[in-house]
This record gives C-alpha cells, structure tokens and sequence, in this order.
C-alpha cells in the first residue's frame, strides 16, 4: 500500500465454511466474475484482516485469529517474509514464529480462509521490504525488473513456498483455507522509473505465478496494468471509487488502512472507528465484494525486522486488535457490528440489481435488489453537513461522513456514525511478583572498543567507503570504518583550527579520533542524509580516525529503494582553516578497514550460555555511559496479562529477554511538541496519517512488549546493550489490563459493558439526559433522568464481568430535558 508517506499494509477476510472436526475435508473451487468471489458455487461478501505471523509468537495465533473470527472475520491475510525464510541463500528457516504452514491450519482450525500474499517483495514497514540483503550483493542483479538474476531467485523463492502450501494440501483446490493469492506488491506505484523493463518484469511475474497452478485466484495490489488472469485490488484509505481494470474481475480492496505505523521521533496516529467503518461501508454501497483490514493486528517488531528506516519496535497500527492481542474498544466492536450486518445482506450484495439516488451534496442511495427482496446503503460524504433523505416515502437522517444500511430497505439497522460498543481504557499494573521495591539489582560490563578506536582492527580492508548494506550484510546494525591519517610538520591542512567532516546517510553516526570520542548525529525519518563536522585536534604522525555507523532497519519502500545507500556515503574530508582559507582533504579514497557488529554480540552476551557470562560486574554501575551493557534478573509479573518493559531512562540499544531480543529500544527520541489536539478527533473529513495524533512531546515509544511465551516461570534475565548512555534504574515489568470501560446508547437501546475476565468493580459516572464529555472526563448535562442512574448501575453491573442496560425512561425515569434533545445514557465503570 501507499499513502501520502508512502507505505504499504496487508488484509483479511470473512467467512464461516461447512467444517467437520474445524478442518476442510472437500476442495473449494474459487473463481470470480464481475460481482464477487465465487466459493464452490456462492458469491461471497469477503472480510479479512491482516496478522503477520513473524510479528506475534506461535503461541498467540490461536488466540488472535479466534478474535478475528469472534469479530466477524471471514479470512485471514498474511504477508511471506522472504528475508526471515531464506536469510542465507538456500538455507531455509521456517521454525518458531516463521512455521508459516502452522500459521495457515491454525487459521483452518478456526474455520477460516486465508489469503497468502506472497509477494515476495512485502513493504510492510519491514527490513529492507522482505528482501534478503545478500540479493543486493550477487553479481549483475538488478532488483524488481527484468532482470535474469533476480527473476531466477524470485521464481526459486515463490515455487518453494507454492510447493510446501501444495505438499500440506493448503490451497482450497485441495480442500485447504488459501483462497486468494498474491504476487508481487504494489508495484504500479513505483513501475514508472524502470520504463519498459518494468512492465515486461510484472507480464514475467503474471505468467511465472499462473504457471504454478495453484487453483486459487492470484491478485496484484495497485496495478492498474494488471495481465490477465490477475485481479488488480486497491490498497489505501478509501477504495469506494476504486474501479478494477477488467469488468470481469472483482472489486478488491486488500489494504484498508487501520490506522498507521510509528516512526522514531513521530507522535502516535488514530483512526476513529466511525471513520475506519464508513470507509468500509461506503465500499460495499459502492460494489465492493473483499475488504482487508491492513492490519487487524499489527504486532511487534522483534529483533531487527524495523524497516523504513527509522520504524519503531512496535507496529500496533492502532488495529481493532491491539499490539498485545487485546480488543481495542470502540474500533474492533464497531466493525463487528458492521460484519454481521454486511453479512446478513451477502446474497443481495452479490446477486442484486444496482440502482443510486442522487441527493446532491454528495449525498446518495444505493439500492440492492432481488426477487427475494431488496438492501439499501443511504451514504452521506459531506464532511460538514447532516442529511435528511426521503426514500420510497419515508425520511431518513443521515449524520455527516456516514453511511446507513437499511437491510431491508425500511429500518436502519447500523450507522456508521453512531457507535452502540463500549470503549476501553486499558492501563498498566506494577508487577506483583516482585517484592517492593521494584528496583531491579544490575551487573554491567563495558562494550570492549579498544581494539577499534585505538587500534583500527578490522576484518577486512578497500580503499573507498562501502555502502553498510554491501559490508554487513545486513548482519548487524552496525560497521565500523577506520582510517588513518599521517601528519607532517608541513602538511598543508595542519592548523589549530581543524574539524572532521563526514557525509551521512542519515543513520546514527559516532566518531572518535584517536581512540577519543568526539560526537554523534542521526537524522529524522525520511531524511537520507546529514553532514557531521566537528573540531578536532590531530597529532604529527599516525592517526587513527574510527566511524561507527549504525542503522535503524533499511528503506522498505521506493522506486529502486535498495540502491538507497546505507552507512557512510562520504565524502569524509579533514577540513584546515588558516585565516579565511579552507584546505580540505578528502580521506574517502584513503585505505579503510571495517569490523561488522560489536564485541559483545560476537560473544553473544545477550544469552545464558556465552563463554563470557561470568565475567559481569555487580560493582560501581555506570550510567548515561556509552556502549555498556546491563543484566538483571526478575520474576514473571503474576496472572495472564500481557506483559511490557518500561525502558524509561534508557537511550537507544537493544533489548532481549532469556535471549529473546525484543527489538530496539529508543525512549530518548521524543515525538514533535507541536501537531496534538487537546479535544476528541472529529470523524467527519477524509483522514490521514497526519489528522488526528497524539503523544506530543512524550517518548516514542517507552513501553516495549515481551510475550508471556518468552517468560520462565522461575528467574528470567533481562540483558540490554545501550548504544548512548542511559540509566537503568527505572526499569521495571508491568502487565497490560482493562482500566475501565464505558458506554453510551439512546432510547431503545442496549449497552453491553465488559471487564472480560474481570468484574466490574463500581461506575464512576452514569447520567441519563444530556450528559457530555471534557478532554479528560464525562460531565452531567442540562437535564437528567429522575431516578438515579449511577445507583440502577450499580446494582446491575458491579461485581460481574459483563452487564447488559436497556436504555428506557421506564428505568431511568423521566427527564426534563427540551423536546429536540435525544435522551442519552452514559455508563463509565472502573474494572
């Protein structure tokens, strides 16, 4: 996918299929026309949603996609991660989170479809889009065109994962859940610089996935040019006026943006659930037949699978499903409201005659219908303006940038503007398995630098500056460069005002001269390059100049994004002043030596059993020092709750627990002041990634998820390496829980309030009038109900998980409230 900052999501879909024992026992047969999906025989209305299997553990799939279902979710759609199953070439990693084929049964189990969107190239805010490094690295290769070399190891990569969907018999032609599949991705937004070997790469990459006979529809996202028999979908905020290039093909949408990534320095985006499901809607008004939520869960990126570069540890994507497979409330209760009216107007959708009213100010109706009967979509795209819509006699008030469905063409069953779900606060509880104080008891050892920034060892040497990529292999976050500088008493540079200049690409640079540190720079996201230049002093004779340069995950995507250069372009010039004189030399032809990665990765401190586990110190902890590692141990935090670490006081490094590493840490790059509203997001408009944030001013990302499967029951260790110097004396564990829940609902309505498996233990606020809301709380209205509403609540709901209100004068008494007022109940209960 593509957005105004140019990025890329994934999708999923819905359905409930005939199971015996929760497996498929008979092949499907898929095929599509004009209207929709087409299941052994029945046009299908199609929801999915996006859960990537590397970005949440093995252990959490069952859990996930049965909330998918529980949601209203068809199918599941999954991204393959070309770079995490191949990271050598042909040597091959489908273990632990990467069981791909564990994935897609437990996704059967669940009764569900799946989508494989193979690619392989995947974007997906991941290292550099799923492409292993070592591509860039073979001779004569030139990425994503007409190019033998790559042509060669796509097709090797995409047959393998082919062959072991067909060897376990996952395709739906087989009887398996795979109904959809998808090469290449997105590529028709970046197709234009590689000319006529473009287009001749994505006729090669059509031709080479219909020859795989997989027996399923193939698809290609946002290729208006799409060969036949691929489908072209849309991927985006909006696909209600998306057309498919074919009349005989589908109308797809396989990225609905459900929010958004996080970049390091960028406060957190929202996505209103009535925004997010009038998208939705207004797709199905217009003939949509397959939706895909990108994401339904977003995850976490462990490791360094972070792409961008500049992506943050977390890919929460403000999904109905939260980073720690919670519910996020409203969003995910909203949609399922709108699944199972979608649903239950499936064969009108799929079978209907089409007619539109136009109402002007882009008001519209959209009707459906059969010999059986007929369904109505009323839709209001004025961002401003309420509607009242006279159809077949009878008027209808359509709110501002909503839609209403009406499946029987007479009574409105859902608006997508009038949210009837509770909303959840979750908030973070201190880790009750320790004993107080929380205080965590740290060893540390020092990263050994010597023998790089006084000695200038490295493994291997060239006379010019590399591109990291080519260097490391992508092996390691970072390289380091070193060179030496000779001085004479007559060198024409020497001065006593002299500085090093250096050329970046927008990475983490420090630099030392002489074994002495001297500075560092890094740039914001999307910015590929800075220059750094500070005075320096240098000595007659040797010198030793040392660049450590450290990446923060590689370009995702772009036009030829993987010739976008990594580590230190250059030039790196020694600049001398006499009077108003500069004298520059320029060192990048000198002879470099370069040593990947760091001492203690190399000797793998970071786990149990290093050959240098012992050699801890328990004495004069060092803070805000560079390159110094830390150990503690703790207790697992008590319960079922997912569990966080707060990195609070810490700069910038690495994190693993009982080796588990959980991604990069930076809590010290701290979101822009500026841009954040005080009040509630207004729905109403066409969103963005840049239209309703918050978080200003606060650390990108403090809280940092550790999986309850990466946790002993016993003693657990955490260990971080800490790249600029940070404290470790507020770390601690939490765990993640509901914090309260709350609900509104007018006259005839129901509201449902749930702790989950927690009770409800007293309602802070409950008025039934004209109640209304602050930034930060709810407040009483003008007018309100004569009996006393927070006391019926009570009695109703504390003490049980789940409660349900009807919502009546008959309960709540009478009110005093004006006759154009609608009377309103709002519930606020603690769990």
């Amino acid at each position: 996918m593509v957005s105004a900052s140019g990025f890329y999501r994934h999708a999923f879909l819905f359905y409930f299929s005939f199971l015996i024992f929760n497996v498929f026992v008979s092949a499907s047969i898929v095929s599509h026309d004009g209207r929709a999906i087409t299941i052994d025989g029945k046009r299908r209305v199609l929801i999915s949603g996006s859960i990537h299997y590397p970005r949440s553990t093995a252990e959490m799939w069952p859990d996930l996609i049965k909330k998918s279902k529980e949601g209203g979710l068809d199918a599941i759609e999954t991204y393959v991660f070309w770079n995490a199953h191949e990271p050598t070439r042909r040597q091959y990693d489908f273990n632990g989170n990467l069981d791909l084929v564990r994935f897609i049964k437990t996704i059967q189990a669940e009764g569900l479809y799946a989508v494989l969107r193979i690619g392989p190239y995947v974007c997906a805010e991941w290292n550099y889009g799923g492409f292993p490094v070592w591509l860039h690295n073979m001779p004569g290769i030139e990425l994503r065109t007409a190019n033998d070399v790559f042509m060669n190891e796509m097709q090797n990569f995409t047959t393998l994962i082919v062959d072991m969907m067909k060897q376990e018999k996952l395709f739906a032609s087989q009887g398996g859940p795979i109904i959809i599949a998808q090469i290449e991705n997105e590529y028709g937004n970046v197709m234009g610089p590689y000319g006529a070997a473009g287009k001749a790469y994505i006729d090669w990459c059509a031709n080479m996935a219909d020859s795989l006979h997989i027996g399923v529809p193939w698809i290609m996202c946002q290729q208006s040019d799409a060969p036949q028999p691929m489908i072209d979908t849309c991927n985006g905020w909006y696909c209600d006026s998306f057309t498919p290039n074919n009349p005989n093909s589908p109308k797809m949408w396989t990225e609905n943006w459900t929010g958004w990534f996080k970049s390091w320095g960028d406060k957190d985006p929202l996505r209103t659930a009535e925004d997010l499901a009038f998208s939705v809607a207004r797709f199905f008004q217009t003939g949509g037949s397959f939706q895909n939520y990108y994401m339904y869960h977003g995850g976490t990126n462990f490791g360094r699978t972070a792409g961008g570069p500049y992506i943050t540890t977390t890919y929460d994507y403000n999904a109905p499903l939260d980073e720690y497979g919670n519910l996020n409330q409203p969003k995910w209760g909203h949609l399922k409201q709108l699944h199972d009216v979608l649903h239950s107007i499936e064969e009108t959708l799929t079978h209907g005659d089409i007619s539109t009213i136009d109402y002007n100010n882009s008001v519209t109706a959209t009707i459906y219908a059969t010999e059986k009967g007929s369904s109505c979509f009323l839709g209001n795209a004025n961002a401003t303006s309420d509607a009242t819509v006279d159809l077949h006699g009878t008027k209808y008030t359509v709110p501002a940038w909503s839609v209403s469905i009406l499946p029987d063409c007479k009574s409105v069953a859902y608006n997508t503007a009038k949210v009837k779900t509770q909303t959840t606060v979750m908030i973070k509880k201190k880790n009750q398995a320790e004993d107080e104080p929380s205080s965590l008891k740290w060893s540390w050892r020092p990263e050994n630098i010597h023998t790089t920034v006084r000695l200038g060892k490295g493994h291997f040497q060239t006379r010019q500056l590399l591109d990291q990529k080519d260097a490391a292999n992508d092996a390691s976050d970072y390289l380091w460069y070193m060179t030496s500088v000779h001085m004479k008493e007559d060198d024409p540079i020497r001065s006593h005002h002299m500085s090093l200049r250096v050329n970046g690409s927008g990475y983490i640079l420090h630099a030392f001269v002489n074994g002495e540190y001297i500075g560092s720079q890094w740039a914001r996201y999307g910015v590929f390059n800075y220059v750094f230049e500070k005075s320096i002093n240098l000595k007659l004779g040797h010198n030793l100049i040392t660049l450590l340069s450290a990446t923060v995950g590689l370009p995702n995507y772009g036009p030829m994004y993987d010739l976008i250069q990594a580590g230190i372009t250059g030039p790196v010039e020694l600049v001398g002043r006499k009077g108003d004189e500069n004298i520059i030399k320029d060192l990048s032809a000198h002879k470099w030596s370069y040593k990947v990665g760091l001492h203690g990765l190399e000797n793998r401190l970071y786990t149990l059993n290093s050959p240098q586990a012992s050699k801890w110190l328990d004495h004069d902890l060092p803070t805000n020092k560079m390159m110094t590692w830390y150990k503690a141990t703790f207790k697992a935090p008590l319960g079922k709750e997912p569990v966080v670490l707060d990195l609070d006081g810490m700069g910038k490094g690495f994190a693993w627990v009982n080796g588990h590493n959980l991604g990069r840490y930076w809590p010290t790059f701290l979101a822009a002041e500026d841009g954040c509203s005080t009040e509630p997001c207004d729905y109403r408009g066409p969103y963005d990634n840049n239209k309703c944030v918050f978080n200003c001013g606060k650390p990108t990302q403090r809280w940092y998820h550790v999986p309850r499967s990466f946790l002993q029951n016993d003693e657990n260790t955490l260990i971080l390496f800490e790249e600029f110097g940070g404290n470790p004396s507020k770390i601690n564990f939490q765990t993640i829980k509901v914090g309260s829940v709350s609900g509104s609902g007018n006259e005839g309505d129901i509201i449902e309030l749930s702790c989950h498996d927690e009770p409800i233990s007293a309602i802070k606020f409950a008025s039934f009038g004209d109640p209304g809301r602050t930034s930060e709380s709810f407040v009483k209205g003008s007018c309100e109900g004569s009996n006393d509403a927070s006391l019926i609540i009570q009695k109703a709901c504390v003490g049980k998980q789940t409660c349900k209100i009807q919502v009546s004068k008959d309960i709540f008494g009478s009110t005093n409230c004006d006759s154009d007022v609608v009377n309103t109940l709002v519930v606020e209960a603690s769990c």
